[in-house]
């Protein structure tokens, strides 16, 4: 059956294509969300680039006919621009807020079209709650949601024969079982004695050779002096140090070890290997709702707040003493050389990067379009490491489920060229692990 769905202000906002998202479905706006919605048009943020997102998709649809009749959606809805002269009760509120209008609306469609159910559907949690209120039927806008408890984690077991696992062991080992139909490309797998389940092998799937292939063998003297402890830190070295994999996502709480093993296998990559001219480290800003350009100085010294995380992890793995320290040693010289670049993402839009290793730190505070963005910049030779903790977001505008980076993993996981995974196990210290675990 057919449905009206009225929008609210922050649906557009979040996601302007929303507008092609219901289907054979009504999509009805009221007035009052093209008001607001307006109302950042000016704005230089994410904001303000899908109000005009939104402004020219309503003018394309308008040249087509008149959005108050309704104008035919590609999917085969109607989408139409309404205004009500009706209010909510008094005692749930001001009229002439605009909260309360947009309610209105939604509550003047459902009893004016008595044939087609209609949802209310807002991002905004109290407004639901108050559309409730009122009888009407609220939901929120999940079209790119993901729930974190079945979110795709890179990594798998799999019980096989004792030869199997033996196998894996061999010089340039390729190994075909029937237990492995359904991984995805450069999915990990732990194989495990049937027999003995203590007598284990990691593996990934190369999806090319359509066999499970071993993992690539650091050094003894480790990546940059780094070398893995624990698992699934063999399993994310493994996807930063093949250069086949363009794209890698790493998802894991804080002290699991993401962005050292990130900055330095880009490290290994630009200085030892020379496979990329430079490594490009970047940050959200935003989080701390203000930009750099409330900070004295130039764009090095106002990065600093938001860059020193990553500084702190340069220092480690240079393995400086307190007398480099006091020396003047840190990671500037990197910087002075050019093998290390710290580019703020506000600045990124428009550029082509070819030849970097690029990591981009908190990826979960990203939204899917400032993501897509980020991505697309990618030139040839590239390869960009995306890390963050879904748990851990102070964007206001994309949550656990909703953020850049758990969408780049679901739509990227099925690629051959992409890989990912996720850490659960803290190696920070014994504390942060149960700081984690706990609070």
């Amino acid at each position: 059956m057919k449905k009206n769905f009225v929008l609210d202000t922050n649906v557009l906002l979040h996601d302007p294509r929303s507008l092609f998202s219901f289907d054979d479905n009504n999509v009805v706006i009221p007035i009052y969300v093209i008001e607001e919605v307006d109302k950042f048009k000016r704005d230089q943020s994410e904001l303000g680039r899908n109000s005009r997102v939104v402004a020219r998709y309503l003018d394309a649809f308008r040249a087509e006919g008149s959005l108050a009749e309704g104008v035919p959606l590609p999917g085969g809805g109607l989408l139409s621009v309404v205004f009500t002269h009706r209010t909510i009760p008094a005692s749930l509120g001001d009229p002439a807020l605009m909260d309360n209008r947009i309610l209105a609306v939604a509550l003047d469609i459902k009893e004016r079209d008595h044939e087609l159910p209609t949802m209310f559907i807002t991002k905004d949690t109290s407004l639901r709650i108050r559309a409730d209120a009122i009888g009407l039927i609220a939901q929120d806008y999940d079209a790119q949601r993901v729930e974190i408890s079945e979110l795709y984690t890179g990594h798998a077991e799999l019980f096989v024969s004792r030869e199997a696992v033996d196998q894996m062991y061999r010089p340039g080992a390729e190994v075909s079982v029937p237990e492995m139909d359904g991984l995805a490309p450069n999915e990990f797998v732990l194989l495990k004695d049937a027999q003995n389940p203590s007598h284990t092998a990691m593996a990934r799937m190369n999806a090319a050779k359509g066999k499970l292939v071993p993992l690539v063998r650091p050094a003894k003297e480790g990546v940059w002096g780094i070398r893995a402890r624990n698992m699934e830190q063999s399993y994310t070295l493994d996807l930063l140090l093949n250069d086949e994999i363009k794209l890698v996502t790493i998802v894991g709480k804080a002290g699991t070890g993401k962005t050292l093993l990130a900055i330095a296998s880009g490290l290994h990559k630009t200085t030892e290997e020379g496979n990329y001219q430079k490594l490009l480290v970047s940050r959200p800003i935003f989080p701390l709702g203000r930009d750099i350009g409330y900070l004295p100085g130039d764009v090095e010294q106002k990065l600093n707040p938001w860059m020193q995380p990553i500084f702190d992890n340069v220092e480690f793995l240079m393995n400086l003493s307190r007398a480099d320290k006091k020396a003047g040693r840190g990671y500037h010289e990197l910087l002075d050389l050019g093998i290390l670049e710290i580019e703020p993402l506000t600045y990124i839009r428009g550029r082509s990067i070819p030849n970097q290793f690029i990591i981009v730190d908190e990826a979960q505070n990203l939204t899917p379009h400032e993501v897509k963005t980020i991505i697309t910049r990618v030139g040839d030779g590239t390869k960009i490491v995306l890390t963050g903790d879904p748990f851990q977001i102070d964007n206001p505008y994309v949550d656990a489920t909703t953020n850049g980076l758990v969408h780049v993993v679901n739509r990227f996981k099925k690629e051959r060229i992409a890989g990912t995974i996720t850490m659960t196990k803290g190696e920070r210290s014994a504390l942060a692990e149960l700081a984690a675990n706990l609070l």
